[in-house]
């Protein structure tokens, strides 16, 4: 291990000395794939990936302190998303809003930001469409983080009287709730982990929220997985200033306005169509102080450097109002 670290380091200088980010989250995603796939057994891929991820990350801390923002405090879902994608040897910054997040990154203050894009029950997060409209910062990777909520307290679950919770976690759990505490009194608060320390400090209450956050705050797991949908996953985006390299199996995100008019959209969306390209992902978003104005966001397979994506973006460019690329990153597998 050490001499894998010591060999990232002379890798690091030379990034730095050619003016490269030492942090290429494509390549470190190849990485992990290819020592799952080599892994023979009888350790799961996700044990052999999550002791490579804490060695890349120790390494990368080599080469550079990186800083992390993301929704806070400790052990929320957005948390355990950069604990995937960074590992531990990096500064996390915990920080009040999305927006926050963005600001962080945009101002330089942390080098790359982890905020929710989409939930699969739930659909799109609204703030983090805001902010992309707002600032000039890049997708640089994905992490779709599998969410498991827990019913966590210091009581009996017949003594609990009140719950606390972020509201999408509430709205993701609301039939197992109306079944199993109908009676109690459901509280919004910012976040999960914020939840929980309410639950260890509140009698008769309780908290939704990870396990890790039960763990933290010293609270009992009184029902596991309460989600209403099995398979409940948020995909995270991890924003910096520069997209990833071309892997083979990326993604590109975009952002477009085009003219009010009938058929508008449709001829938008014919772009990528006539360029054989899949979209994975689209979103409507109204346009800030207009009436009748959108913006669309989309993802589509490819790379901004392959050819067809790159005849589809210039296309675009021609019958759009304005086009802006936000990224492109690979398609990861999700975690957790």
């Amino acid at each position: 291990m050490n001499e894998r670290a010591t060999v990232a380091g002379r890798i690091g200088n030379l990034k730095k000395a050619a003016g490269q980010q030492t942090y290429d989250p494509s390549r470190e995603e190849t990485v992990l794939e290819r020592v799952a796939g080599l892994n023979p057994g009888p350790l799961s891929g996700a044990s052999v990936k999550a002791v490579f991820r804490e060695l890349i990350s120790g390494s990368r801390a080599i080469e550079q302190h990186l800083r992390v923002a993301h929704l806070g405090p400790a052990w929320t879902y957005s948390h355990l998303a950069a604990l995937h994608r960074f590992g531990n040897a990096v500064e996390f910054v915990p920080v009040a809003s999305i927006s926050a997040a963005f600001e962080e990154v945009h101002a330089g203050h942390s080098h790359y930001g982890v905020v929710p894009l989409e939930n699969s029950t739930d659909g799109r997060i609204a703030d983090t469409l805001d902010n992309f409209f707002r600032l000039p910062v890049k997708i640089c990777a994905e992490v779709p983080l599998r969410i498991h909520h827990h019913l966590l307290a210091a009581c009996d679950r017949t003594q609990i009287r009140e719950v606390y919770s972020r509201p999408q976690a509430l709205s993701q759990c609301r039939n197992w709730l109306a079944r199993h505490l109908p009676d109690a009194r459901l509280i919004e608060v910012t976040s999960t982990s914020a939840a929980a320390e309410m639950a260890a400090r509140t009698p008769h209450a309780a908290a939704i929220a990870s396990r890790q956050s039960g763990v933290h705050y010293g609270l009992g797991v009184l029902a596991e997985n309460i989600e209403d949908v099995p398979g409940n996953t948020t995909r995270f985006a991890v924003i910096g200033h520069s997209d990833a390299a071309r892997t083979g199996r990326d993604r590109t995100a975009l952002m477009f306005e085009i003219e009010h008019r009938p058929g508008g959209l449709a001829d938008a969306l014919s772009i990528p169509k006539r360029q054989k390209l899949n979209l994975t992902w689209i979103e409507s978003f109204p346009l800030p102080g207009e009436e009748r104005g959108y913006v669309f966001f989309v993802e589509l397979e490819g790379h901004r450097e392959d050819p067809r994506v790159r005849r589809a973006i210039r296309a675009l460019e021609a019958r759009c109002k304005r086009v802006v690329i936000l990224g492109s990153y690979a398609a990861a597998a999700a975690v957790g």
